[in-house]
């Protein structure tokens, strides 16, 4: 079946969704994260794009920019290709490390703008990584609090307001609204299998067994069952399942 075209941006901008390949972590550790970032930073200059907001979380990426000189096929073979390579060098493995190709939708106004580049904001926020969504490290919002390296802020602020103290107040309070943004997202809101479940764990966990898990010590053991259910997208119930870890015990970790 061929696959279904990409529908194309008349404003260059799009909102783009990258995720590893079988719900696969893609950032290890924090070096991971950083060479992303020093990769985007790298093509920025070479494909002419401008990044407007970026979010990497565990197992995707989230990036709004607006296509320069190069096309946005181009611009992700580029991203995509240098990351993919740098890290299966480092891991020793070969192979996909993304899934399939890159989704991507336009973003043809401004008020859809605004609200794109706050559902990126606040994925750490919804996947309950983070208090606040200003103590993510790993998102763009820090760079329009403070000086930004590469993140074009100025068409985001402008919006707000054209003093740039009272643009980033206004920003502030628009990204911590609570709302009901739906946006071009990762397909992980179907039922992940207790096998697929399983597997994330003792690799996410590096635990033999899922049930390992209750022989950690309480903040470890609440830390690796935060990020199972923010970042991977297991369910409480499975969770409960497959550890033995009381129901109650994962919902306040």
């Amino acid at each position: 079946m061929p696959r279904k075209a990409r529908k194309k941006s008349e404003s260059g901008i799009y909102h783009i969704i990258m995720r590893g390949i079988n719900r696969q972590t893609i950032f290890e550790d924090e070096k991971d994260y950083a060479k992303f970032i020093q990769v985007i930073k790298r093509y920025k200059e070479e494909s002419g794009y401008k990044i407007y907001a970026y979010c990497l979380m565990g197992n995707h990426v989230h990036l709004l920019l607006k296509i320069g000189i190069e096309p946005l096929e181009q611009v992700m073979r580029r991203i995509c290709g240098s990351y993919v390579y740098w890290y299966n060098m480092k891991y020793q493995r070969i192979g996909n490390l993304f899934q399939d190709r890159f989704r991507s939708e336009p973003v043809e106004n401004d008020s859809y703008f605004l609200i794109v580049q706050r559902y990126i904001h606040q994925n750490p926020l919804k996947a309950r990584l983070v208090k606040y969504i200003e103590q993510y490290k790993w998102s763009s919002y820090k760079d329009y609090v403070k000086k930004s390296e590469f993140v074009d802020v100025d068409f985001l602020l402008e919006m707000f307001n054209i003093n740039r103290e009272r643009a980033i107040n206004s920003f502030h309070k628009f990204n911590i609204e609570v709302n009901d943004d739906v946006c071009l997202d990762i397909e992980d809101k179907f039922r992940i299998t207790d096998e697929e479940a399983r597997n994330v764990i003792n690799r996410v966990c590096k635990v033999q067994n899922p049930t390992d898990l209750q022989k950690l010590d309480k903040l470890k053991r609440n830390s690796h069952l935060k990020e199972l259910k923010g970042l991977h997208s297991i369910s409480i119930r499975q969770i409960e399942r497959l550890t033995g870890i009381n129901r109650s015990v994962v919902l306040r970790a």
